[in-house]
């Protein structure tokens, strides 16, 4: 009878203990379930945040730095190119400066077959300028017509301001004989065309001089086979003798 009791309480026990974990056990599982459901849409709306973020700077602010920064170096190269303070082999030659070049010095340095930065005293070059294509007469010292040592008179009066003789002849006599390899600008090219010295030219640079030839003023090479054989010496004006005089 003991035993039986003993048992029944035993029995009423377990049932007991059963029940009274069900709820724990159940409540531990609904306080996992609630974690992990509540904890998986911060992770999608974190996730979509994100992306939302990543697109705003992919499509939109991305695409504006991007355009604003070319535009900056647009600008910054249309100002240097303009200055002439940016090198760029592959980038055509600015405009500006093409535009600035003085168009006699582009012409003369056509003629003479040079850069035009070399094409540097404009007051010869506007003087030959005014007298070119002026025809050839012996004897002659207007613009109606004029001879190659009073073209040289022209030259020298109105660069340098210095009267110079009136024939070939007188300025050959004047002037100090050098060799060609020290021509420089304002040297006097003599050259023998009918008996002695009887033609001079104003020395320029690249082997080129300016004369009164017979078709005319003009600009001749040194080294053209007519006045290669014909030429005599190199001679240049002392300047000092003919501010004494």
């Amino acid at each position: 009878m003991v035993k039986q009791i003993v048992c029944y309480i035993s029995f009423i026990l377990l049932l007991t203990s059963c029940n009274s974990l069900k709820p724990l056990s159940f409540t531990a599982n609904r306080q996992v379930s609630s974690s992990s459901n509540t904890a998986a849409p911060k992770t999608t709306n974190s996730e979509k945040k994100d992306i939302k973020f990543i697109d705003d700077i992919s499509v939109s602010s991305s695409k504006e730095q991007a355009t604003g920064s070319d535009q900056k170096a647009a600008k910054a190269y249309a100002v240097k190119s303009t200055k002439g303070e940016t090198k760029n082999e592959m980038a055509p030659v600015s405009s500006n400066k093409i535009e600035a070049v003085n168009a006699l010095q582009l012409k003369y340095s056509i003629l003479l077959n040079t850069e035009v930065e070399n094409v540097n005293n404009p007051e010869l070059y506007r003087k030959i300028d005014e007298w070119f294509g002026t025809r050839y007469r012996y004897g002659g010292t207007t613009k109606q017509g004029i001879d190659c040592s009073a073209f040289m008179q022209v030259l020298f009066a109105s660069v340098y301001g210095f009267t110079l003789p009136r024939t070939s002849r007188d300025q050959y006599q004047l002037s100090t004989k050098i060799s060609r390899a020290e021509m420089k600008e304002g040297d006097l090219l003599f050259f023998n065309t009918t008996g002695g010295i009887s033609h001079v030219g104003f020395y320029l640079q690249n082997n080129k001089f300016v004369h009164a030839s017979t078709s005319g003023v003009t600009i001749s090479d040194i080294f053209d086979p007519y006045y290669l054989r014909r030429f005599m010496a190199v001679g240049r004006i002392n300047t000092e003798k003919l501010a004494n005089k």
